[in-house]
Parts: C-alpha cells; structure tokens; sequence
C-alpha cells in the first residue's frame, strides 16, 4: 500500500486507466485518482507522450465532456517533449507572458477563476498529431486554464459554411481522412446517413 502512495499522479491515472480499460471514468474520479488539480495535463502526457489509446468527447460521440476512456491497451504514435529552454523562453518573450486564447498574464489571478494563478505553457497551433511541428512559428504561450479547455466557450468556432469551405480546400487524402475521423465519432449517426441516402437513391 505504501508503495502505491509513493507513485506520482501520472503513475496513478496509468495504472487506473490499465485496470478500467474500455470503460468511461468520469473527472472527478480522475481527479480522486490523481490526488491532483493538474490531473488533466498529466492525462494528456499519458496520451500525447506515452501513446496511450485514450479517448474524450472530442474523439467519441457517445461520450459526454468531462469523460475519458481508454480504448485499448495498444499504443498509439507518442510525442516527445522536444521543445528546448531556448525556443520555450523565446515564445513566451514573443507571446508577453500572457495567453493568447484569453489574454491572462503570467502570475496574476486569472481572469475566469481568480483563486487560481495564471500559469502558462506552450501549446501547438497545429497538434503534432495533425502534423505540427515544436518550430516557434508552431508555438504559442497559453495558460493552464485554457489548455485543459476550460474557457472554450469564449473561443469563436467556426460556422459550418467556413468548415465545408476549408475541407473542400483540402487534398483529397485529407478530406478522407476527415471522413474517417467522423466516421468514428458518429458511427451511429453514419450508419444511418448511409441508409438513408441508399434508399433515396432507390
């Protein structure tokens, strides 16, 4: 027993996820798990760095925000962290050391929750998992409140119209992959497109 409280959070949440693969573990628990308010970067360094199958509402339609799920026990491409003091002090310099989703400052209460101090963090504009790469133009200083998604609704989304215009911009092998990708979200919901559109087409 003493042994398992020797473990740091990111040992903790590896070792629950293992031990529920294939079911849906909700934050709090996670949270419980962890013994940790930065529960959700250590989730992400397990799927990001370790490769491990672990899926949110983002990926899966069935699953609400807030849930996770480990879908297999085989790895997926991980990520190393590769970005040097050098490039890290420089976006931060470049950036102000303040969030460029929210504007925040390093050090100073956050704006959408003031017992919290801002505290900030490179992220990639676009995901190493979408191609990106740890080049500065590719970095952006952002806080840990926003990282973890918190303050997504203050984000403007694209309209449905500006989406279709940029896939259709897209290489055909994008767009497929794209396809694919919803495909997984909703299999539900294409199962029935396809049937739909098979009927109308009798």
């Amino acid at each position: 027993m003493a042994k398992r409280e020797q473990k740091g959070s990111r040992d903790k949440l590896r070792d629950f996820f293992k031990e529920h693969v294939g079911e849906i573990l909700d934050s709090d628990r996670l949270r419980e798990v962890a013994g940790t308010s930065e529960w959700g970067r250590r989730v992400r360094e397990l799927r990001n760095e370790e490769g491990m199958d672990i899926v949110t509402h983002n990926d899966r339609s069935e699953l609400k925000p807030g849930q996770y799920m480990l879908v297999s026990l085989r790895p997926q491409p991980s990520f190393e962290r590769g970005i040097s003091k050098e490039v890290r002090a420089f976006v931060l310099d470049r950036n102000g050391f303040t969030c460029q989703m929210c504007g925040a400052a390093a050090g100073e209460p956050h704006p959408y929750d003031q017992n919290r101090k801002t505290r900030l963090h490179l992220g990639h504009i676009i995901d190493k998992s979408m191609g990106g790469t740890d080049e500065p133009n590719n970095l952006r200083a952002i806080c840990s409140v926003c990282n973890e998604g918190a303050s997504n609704l203050t984000l403007n989304r694209p309209d449905t119209i500006k989406l279709i215009a940029q896939v259709r911009r897209a290489p055909a092998k994008d767009e497929l992959d794209i396809l694919k990708w919803l495909i997984t979200k909703f299999p539900v919901q294409a199962k029935a497109l396809l049937q739909e559109n098979t009927t109308a087409d009798h």
